[in-house]
């Protein structure tokens, strides 16, 4: 049974969702203050964070820095009612995996929690061996889910390396933000595509010598992305 820790400060936002996941079969617990939350998730070790950011004793944003300083490697879905894009992007900087904008639909939600517990859930056998994957100076190894740049680690959250991995299976075809959006995110119906754009400048950041002009990590305008080795 997954165990997911919601750190939320709206009492009945956050009994809702504890309703609503424990009925799905997820075992919840709840924190509403940030302090107690980061407390609570260095203890605890949820196999995922559902995390608001407008906290009192501590917001959200400095909560997951402090979990991922700590190594934590926890999927984290940040649930929230700031919309801005540079609130997203200081989320998905900081590590987080997934954002939800207030107000949301459960079904959408829990499509999120599911998708986002099973990239991270054991395999259920020993998985083949795969070689890794090269372009350019970057290295990445499916097995062991690590990525280099000039034999330096690259730390990458799930949904980085998910994606990255998704363009790399294409070996150079388009994929559009619709499907990447299904096949890493687990998302079936269409929903703000803007998430696929703010984790592929991420990777950007993270892997090309100049994000502004990038080598490997395409856009196809008005279509999506591809990644030329």
């Amino acid at each position: 049974m997954a165990r997911i820790l919601v750190v939320e400060d709206n009492t009945d936002l956050a009994y809702g969702l504890r309703n609503n996941l424990e009925i799905e079969g997820y075992e919840v617990e709840v924190e509403e203050d940030g302090q107690k939350g980061l407390q609570r998730a260095r203890t605890m070790k949820p196999d995922l964070l559902i995390l608001d950011l407008m906290l009192p004793g501590l917001d959200g944003y400095r909560v997951l820095r402090r979990l991922r300083e700590d190594g934590l490697t926890m999927p984290v879905l940040i649930l929230t009612a700031r919309g801005e894009e540079a609130d997203k992007v200081m989320g998905f900087r900081l590590g987080a995996d997934d954002y939800v904008t207030k107000p949301f639909g459960l079904l959408e939600l829990m499509a999120r929690v599911a998708a986002l517990l099973r990239r991270t859930s054991p395999p259920g056998e020993a998985a083949v061996p795969v070689e890794p994957e090269r372009f350019g100076d970057i290295e990445v190894d499916p097995s062991t889910r690590i990525v280099t740049k000039k034999g330096g680690a690259v730390p990458l959250t799930p949904m980085e390396f998910d994606l990255l991995t998704a363009l790399l299976r294409r070996n150079g075809v388009i994929a559009s933000r619709v499907e990447l959006l299904k096949e890493v995110w687990g998302h079936s119906a269409a929903v703000v595509t803007r998430t696929v754009d703010t984790h592929v400048a991420e990777l950007r950041r993270k892997l090309e010598d100049d994000a502004a002009n990038p080598r490997h990590i395409l856009t196809v305008r008005k279509i999506g992305y591809r990644l030329e080795r």
